[in-house]
C-alpha cells in the first residue's frame, strides 16, 4: 500500500510541476518570466548515531505567467558532508513566493524526486522535501532561512532542520510553442542561459595503493562519461555545471554533480581556445570513496573550434576528494556545441525546439542478488532540435520504488519526432549511458531505444508514452521498460 501511494504520489508531483506552466505558456502576450536559480543546504539527521549529513540542492524554477509567484523545475540534492558521499536525488520542485515587508518575504516549497545512495536506509528512493523559507529580497538574489523536512516514504530517513538558501534570479527568455515556425529576432541567451554545451568522454588514474570503500584495489583506470554547461560573465571568464558518471562495471554507481569556474583566451582566433577551470561539488556511489561526499578539481584545457558552433576539447587535470581516499589525475575529450551566446545579435532567426520533459518508467530490472523485481524511477529530460525532426536528448532516470534506491542511470542520445496529424505524434530514440547503485546489475554500461506515441494537449504540452528496451552491455540487465511523460516545449532564437 505504502509503496502505491509513493508512485501516485510521484506522478501526482510530476503533473503539478509541468501542467501549470502548459496551460498557461501558450499565451504570446505574457511577459518575460523569471527564472531562480536556488542553491541551499542543510544538515540531515539519518537513522543511527552519525554525524549529520551535509545535503546540497540546486534547482532551476522557472515562474508560471499569470500565476503570481508560482514556479517550477528541476532540481538535485546531494551529500557533502557526513559520510554519505555519492547519496544522490534528482527530481522536480514547485515553489510559491510572497513579499511580506519590505525587502523580506516567504517562499513554500515542495520536492519529489528519485536516487539515494551510499548505504543510506532510502528504501526504494523516494525523497519528499516541503520546505518554508524566509527571504532577503536583494533583486537580482536573494538570501534565506530555509525550515525543511526531508522524508523518504518507503525508507528510514525522516528528519526536519534548519538550513541556509540563496536564490539568483534571470530572466526566462523563450518563444512559445504556439509561434516555433515564426522568425524572431535573436536577442542574446535564451531558455535554461547557457552558451554551450560540451559532451565528454574522459578517464581516471587513481594514485597508486587507492582503495575501494569494501578495501578492493581502486581499479588503475576509470572511464566515465558526462556533460557540461557554460555560460560566460566576463571577456574571458565562465561558470556552469558538469556531471560524471563511471561507464565500468567494477565502480558502476559512481557519480558526480559539480559546479565550475574557469578563464579562457583565444590563442589563435576563431580556431584555437586555452584555458584552465576549477570545479567543486557533489561525489561518490560505486564503492569510491570520497566519504562525506566533496570533490574538487583543477584543469587546463584546449577547445580546436570545427565551426561556428561545434569544437573538440582536450582537458587534463586533477581530481580530489578532500575527505576520502580518492586522488586521481583525469584526461578527457568533448564535442563542445555553442548555443545562443551571451550577446544581443539583433538578427531574425528561426526559433529552435527545446523540450523539457518529466514522468516516470516501469521495467523488470536483475539485482545483484540474482533476482528480477520490478523497478520504477522517475524521469528528466531535455531535447534540443538539430533539425525539423531529429533532436539531441539528456536524460537522467533515477529509482523511487522497487527496492532500488540509490539507482540512477544518465543518458545521452539523439531520437526522431514525426507528426501524424489530429494533434498525434510518434517518435524514437535511442539513448546510452552509465548507470549504477540500488543493487542493479547494470555493470556500468546501458542502452535503451525507445519508440512512442505522443497527442499534443496545447501547443506547448504533449502527453508521451513509450515503449522500449533497458539493455546492460556487459550485464543480465534486460527488460521491456514503459514510460509515461508530459513533455514542455519551447523555441530559443539562437544568434550565433
Amino acid at each position: 500500500m505504502l509503496r502505491k501511494a509513493s508512485r501516485t504520489l510521484l506522478l501526482s508531483a510530476v503533473c503539478a510541476l509541468v501542467a501549470p506552466i502548459a496551460a498557461r505558456a501558450d499565451d504570446a502576450t505574457a511577459a518575460m518570466p523569471s527564472a531562480h536559480a536556488r542553491i541551499s543546504f542543510e544538515r540531515v539527521r539519518f537513522p543511527g548515531d552519525g554525524p549529520r549529513v551535509g545535503l546540497v540542492g540546486t534547482s532551476y524554477l522557472v515562474d508560471v505567467p499569470k500565476v503570481e509567484g508560482l514556479s517550477i523545475g528541476p532540481a538535485v540534492y546531494g551529500a557533502i558532508t557526513g559520510g554519505r558521499g555519492g547519496f544522490f536525488t534528482v527530481g522536480g520542485e514547485v515553489a510559491w513566493r510572497r513579499a511580506l515587508y519590505g525587502p523580506f518575504g516567504v517562499e513554500l516549497g515542495f520536492y519529489a524526486g528519485g536516487g539515494g545512495g551510499a548505504s543510506a536506509p532510502q528504501g526504494g528512493g523516494l525523497m519528499l522535501r516541503p520546505h518554508a523559507d524566509l527571504v532577503w529580497d536583494r533583486g537580482s538574489y536573494a538570501l534565506g532561512l530555509s525550515l525543511s523536512r526531508v522524508q523518504f516514504p518507503n525508507g528510514q530517513i525522516d528528519g526536519t532542520q534548519l538550513g541556509l538558501v540563496v536564490n539568483f534570479v534571470n530572466d526566462f527568455r523563450h518563444v512559445p510553442a504556439s509561434q516555433l515556425d515564426q522568425p524572431a529576432r535573436a536577442s542574446g541567451r535564451s531558455g535554461f542561459g547557457f552558451d554551450r554545451i560540451q559532451l565528454v568522454a574522459g578517464a581516471y588514474r587513481p594514485r597508486t595503493g587507492t582503495r575501494l570503500v569494501d578495501g578492493r584495489a581502486a581499479p588503475g583506470t576509470i572511464g566515465f562519461l558526462g556533460a557540461r554547461a557554460e555560460q560566460a560573465f566576463a571577456s574571458n571568464a565562465y561558470w556552469g555545471v558538469e556531471a560524471n558518471g563511471a561507464a565500468q562495471s567494477t565502480v558502476a554507481g559512481y557519480a558526480e554533480y559539480l559546479g565550475t569556474l574557469g578563464v579562457e583566451i583565444e590563442l589563435v582566433p576563431r580556431s584555437l581556445t586555452i584555458g584552465g577551470r576549477v570545479a567543486a561539488g557533489m561525489a561518490g556511489g560505486g564503492a569510491i570513496n570520497t566519504s562525506g561526499g566533496l570533490l574538487a578539481k583543477a584543469a587546463a584545457y584546449g577547445i580546436y573550434r570545427l565551426s561556428n558552433d561545434f569544437g573538440i576539447a582536450l582537458e587534463v587535470g586533477i581530481t580530489d576528494a578532500p575527505r576520502g581516499d580518492f586522488r586521481a589525475l583525469h584526461a578527457s575529450a568533448g564535442l563542445v556545441w555553442a548555443l545562443d551566446g551571451p550577446a544581443d545579435s539583433g538578427i531574425t532567426v528561426r526559433p529552435t525546439r527545446t523540450d523539457f520533459g518529466a514522468g516516470v518508467e516501469r521495467y523488470t530490472a536483475a539485482r545483484r542478488d540474482g533476482s528480477q523485481r520490478v523497478l520504477q524511477a522517475d524521469i528528466l529530460r531535455i531535447n534540443r532540435y538539430v533539425g525539423s525532426h531529429l533532436y539531441l536528448t539528456g536524460q537522467v532516470h533515477s529509482a523511487v520504488s522497487g527496492g532500488a534506491g540509490g539507482y540512477t542511470a544518465a543518458y545521452l542520445g539523439a531520437g526522431w519526432l514525426q507528426p501524424l496529424g489530429a494533434g498525434l505524434l510518434a517518435g524514437a530514440e535511442l539513448i546510452a549511458g552509465a548507470a549504477g547503485g540500488g543493487g542493479v546489475e547494470s555493470r556500468g554500461s546501458i542502452v535503451q531505444p525507445t519508440a512512442y506515441l505522443a497527442y499534443q494537449v496545447t501547443p506547448s504540452t504533449a502527453l508521451r508514452l513509450g515503449v522500449g528496451r533497458i539493455s546492460a552491455l556487459r550485464g543480465p540487465l534486460s527488460s521491456t521498460v514503459v514510460d509515461l511523460s508530459l513533455v514542455f516545449s519551447y523555441g530559443v532564437a539562437a544568434g550565433n
